[in-house]
């Protein structure tokens, strides 16, 4: 063993039988860890290289100068360890990398292959530190500029501070650079990471501004096609045109891409997007965003539109969303010869879970219509919508058809003149109805096995006014009802059964308002009025119905709620437990024909 000559602590020894004194120590040789600690002390080393150019596919990395601190590696074995061109794989190369920490006052990233843009990203100072076998303990970045030139997605931005920890560079050479059979175990790339101060605008003057990105736990999979090469096959790809064999090839690479990344979370904080264009000009603002594997949640969602539209939303999240569904329906299609029927594409529906919604604020220009008196100078304002809650709760799909579903608002609040048009709803206004405060629910349930269709709850209630209330239950219903094709859905109803009908109406003001409206318009008192309605309930609608037991039992509830406006509830039920059909609905002479095959059940209460 020998002095280096280098160390200025020893530079007074004159000779090498004083420098071997000085090793050995008075007591004689040292013990052997120690010596194997001094000379692991005297590997460890500082090596620059300059120029450094490393290429993965059509990306290519450029460092004009990088510093590789404490490293056992020699300047000729770093050297070739990142020297571009044939040879070992990526993978191989960078587990053998190995130093306490690499610098980078400037890190170029360039994608050569781009098609109609080159894209070209500039890290400052990146630190890569405590280096071990490929796996990067901490890399940071202090900033970084994004320059894309050429076509029309040309523009320009920038990042602010960036880091990522447990990053592992052998794991990102594999997937990227390493075909595999698609079926092996997830490998994790990075334990954290996190970007801050993003802004990019691009050549129409789009800004889109993010204050803070983080994410945790991203992991990959290794594909036949590598993950360069999956993507590469979806770039500049014209859909409208592909032959049979590349349409099936990308079904397959999708497929496979969207079964070989998982993401642990990812959340992104002030998220802006502006459009600058004066005919098209915009704002878009949330708050916050944040996903995990199967959710995803927006909070303090803000629009504005050119033209006065205004929309707040405080929560808009998705739970149990499953691209399952797709996946599979992606490797089906993927062995057809012929290009995908409707039907066959409709079994790429993902299966959503629920959707639901917190705090909805709409606003609405007002329509430019001339005044129907030349006189009236008023301008209409706009209208605003809200709504409360909402939800809307999806089943797994069966054959790209949800076999159950619910939707329900809460809080629907709108103007009476908003629904003028709508049948049943128009004439709100009229009963002194200004402002609308609606619920709505419909729940439904799809029993392929028993080829029943349950309506669980069909429903819409007003504030101050009422509810109406419907349930029931139909049979015949097989999957050739949700076929695509028009003709073959409609001709499927025709076996439809009607086994059940619940329908319950209950007041809370609204047949009131009415009755008071229609008395100052028939110049009656709401009393009179009202008798007129009983006798009409009772007589009058057991002779259209036919007059049947169950007709009459319908008038005679109809004349108690019309007396005292309460409840209402009829419930019809087949005395033919396989239910009445719908060419047996059409093909009846009289409603009669058709009560005398019900049991009904009607009282008001």
């Amino acid at each position: 063993m020998t002095c280096s000559k280098g160390r200025p602590l020893l530079a007074w020894a004159t000779g090498a039988s004083a420098c071997v004194l000085v090793l050995l120590g008075a007591g004689g040789a040292l013990q052997p860890g120690v010596a194997q600690a001094q000379e692991a002390a005297s590997a460890v080393q500082d090596v620059t290289l300059q120029d450094v150019t490393l290429t993965f596919g059509d990306t290519v990395l450029k460092a004009p100068r990088l510093t590789a601190s404490g490293t056992r590696l020699s300047k000729d074995e770093l050297t070739a360890l990142l020297k571009p061109g044939p040879g070992e794989s990526w993978a191989s190369r960078l587990v053998r990398l190995d130093a306490a920490s690499l610098a980078m006052p400037e890190l170029r990233v360039e994608r050569t292959g781009a098609a109609g843009a080159t894209p070209v990203v500039t890290y400052r100072d990146v630190v890569a530190r405590d280096v071990r076998a490929g796996r990067v303990a901490e890399l940071t970045a202090a900033g970084a500029s994004i320059l894309l030139e050429g076509g029309p997605q040309k523009g320009t931005g920038t990042y602010g501070r960036m880091r990522a920890t447990d990053l592992d560079l052998t794991v990102l050479a594999r997937l990227y650079g390493e075909p595999g059979d698609g079926k092996s175990a997830l490998q994790r790339i990075y334990a954290t990471f996190a970007v801050d101060d993003i802004a990019y605008v691009d050549a129409r003057g789009t800004a889109v501004k993010i204050a803070r990105i983080e994410g945790r736990d991203l992991s990959g999979r290794q594909i036949p096609a590598t993950w360069t090469g999956a993507l590469q096959a979806f770039t500049a790809v014209d859909y409208e045109r592909l032959a049979p064999p590349e349409r099936s090839r990308l079904m397959s690479l999708g497929a496979d891409l969207a079964e070989a990344v998982s993401v642990g979370s990812l959340e992104a904080t002030g998220l802006s997007v502006q459009e600058a264009k004066p005919r098209d000009a915009f704002s878009l603002g949330i708050a916050r965003l944040g996903m995990t594997g199967a959710g995803l949640l927006l909070e303090d969602i803000a629009f504005a539109g050119v033209d006065g539209a205004k929309a707040r939303l405080a929560r808009l999240s998705l739970d149990g969303f499953s691209l399952g569904p797709t996946v599979a329906a992606l490797r089906k299609l993927s062995a057809l010869t012929a290009p995908p029927s409707d039907s066959e594409l409709r079994l790429l529906t993902p299966a959503f879970g629920t959707l639901a919604l917190k705090d909805l604020s709409l606003d609405l220009p007002a329509e430019a219509k001339a005044p129907r008196d030349p006189a009236d100078k008023a301008v209409p304002g706009p209208t605003h919508v809200g709504l409360r809650d909402g939800s809307m709760n999806f089943a797994p799909p069966r054959d790209g058809v949800p076999t159950a579903g619910r939707l329900s608002l809460s809080g629907l609040t709108l103007p009476a003149s908003a629904v003028a048009g709508v049948p049943g709803l128009g004439s709100l206004g009229l009963y002194g109805y200004s402002d609308l405060d609606l619920a709505l629910v419909a729940d439904t349930s799809w029993d392929e096995a028993a080829r029943e269709l349950k309506l669980g709850e069909v429903s819409v209630s007003g504030k101050d006014m009422g509810s109406l209330r419907i349930n029931g239950m139909i049979g015949g219903i097989g999957p050739e009802v949700f076929n695509p094709d028009m003709a073959v859905s409609s001709f499927a109803m025709l076996s439809a059964t009607a086994k059940a009908l619940d329908l319950t109406i209950e007041n809370t003001g609204l047949f009131d308002r009415f009755i008071a409206a229609q008395s100052k318009v028939l110049s009656l008192k709401p009393e009179e009025l009202k008798q007129e309605y009983v006798t009409a309930s009772v007589f009058g609608v057991p002779a259209i119905l036919g007059n049947s037991v169950g007709a009459k039992a319908i008038g005679a509830a109809m004349g108690q709620f019309v007396t005292k406006p309460g409840t209402l509830s009829v419930s019809l039920r087949p005395k033919n437990a396989a239910g009445i059909g719908m060419l047996e609905f059409s093909a009846a002479p009289t409603p009669a024909a058709l009560f005398d095959r019900l049991e009904v059940n009607a009282k008001a209460n």
